[in-house]
C-alpha cells in the first residue's frame, strides 16, 4: 500500500506529466484559459488516461507478451487510446453539450496528446503491473488536472492585470508556466 501511494504522489506532483516532463502540452495551454473548461479536461483526461492504462496494461500483460509481439505495443496503445477518447467524446456530447462545445477541437486532442500514451509506455518500461499500473496512470492524470487549474486561475488573474504589451498572450502564459514548472520541482525532495 505504501508502494501504490508513494507511485501516486511521485506521479501526480514530484514527476508531473506537465511540469516535469513536459508532455501533453497542447491541451494544457490551450485549455487553460478557464477554470471550468480546465476542469472538464482534467476530468476527460483522468478518465482516458485511468482507463488507457488499466487497458493496455491488461493487453500488454497478457496478450502481447503471452504472443510475443511486444514490439507491436505502440501501435495497440495508439489504437486503444484512440477507442477511449471516441468513447469520452460521445459521452460528453450527449449528456454535456456545453462541456463539450468550451472543449471544442482540444477532446479529439486527447488522442494524440503524448501524456496518454507516455504513461502507458512508462507503465511497460517500469515493469508496473495492473494495479500499479492504474495507480500510476491516476495519479498522472491528477498531476495533468492540478497543473492546469492552477494555470487556468493565473490565466483568469492575469486577464485583468497591467502586463506589457511585448509580454501579453503567449509569452505571458510561457512564463507562468515556467514559474509553476519551478514550484513544482521543489516537490522533489518529498519522495
Amino acid at each position: 500500500m505504501k508502494e501504490l501511494l508513494l507511485i501516486a504522489i511521485g506521479s501526480a506532483l514530484v514527476n508531473n506529466v506537465v511540469l516535469s516532463q513536459f508532455l501533453g502540452l497542447c491541451p494544457f495551454l490551450g485549455v487553460s484559459k478557464k477554470v471550468e473548461t480546465a476542469g472538464g479536461m482534467g476530468a476527460a483526461v483522468i478518465f482516458v488516461i485511468t482507463i488507457a492504462s488499466t487497458v493496455t496494461s491488461l493487453i500488454y500483460n497478457y496478450i502481447l507478451v503471452s504472443l510475443q509481439l511486444e514490439y507491436l505495443q505502440t501501435i495497440v496503445f495508439i489504437l486503444v487510446i484512440a477507442a477511449l477518447v471516441q468513447f469520452v467524446e460521445m459521452f460528453l456530447k450527449k449528456s454535456m453539450p456545453s462541456l463539450y462545445e468550451a472543449l471544442g477541437v482540444y477532446l479529439p486532442l486527447i488522442t494524440t496528446n503524448c501524456a496518454v500514451l507516455g504513461v502507458a509506455l512508462t507503465n511497460v518500461q517500469e515493469g508496473y503491473g495492473i494495479l500499479t499500473s492504474i495507480v500510476n496512470g491516476f495519479g498522472t492524470a491528477v498531476g495533468f488536472t492540478i497543473a492546469i487549474i492552477l494555470l487556468a486561475g493565473v490565466r483568469e488573474k492575469i486577464e485583468y492585470n497591467d502586463v506589457p504589451d511585448s509580454f501579453k498572450g503567449s509569452p505571458i502564459v510561457l512564463i507562468t508556466a515556467g514559474l509553476m514548472a519551478i514550484a513544482f520541482f521543489g516537490f522533489s525532495g518529498l519522495i
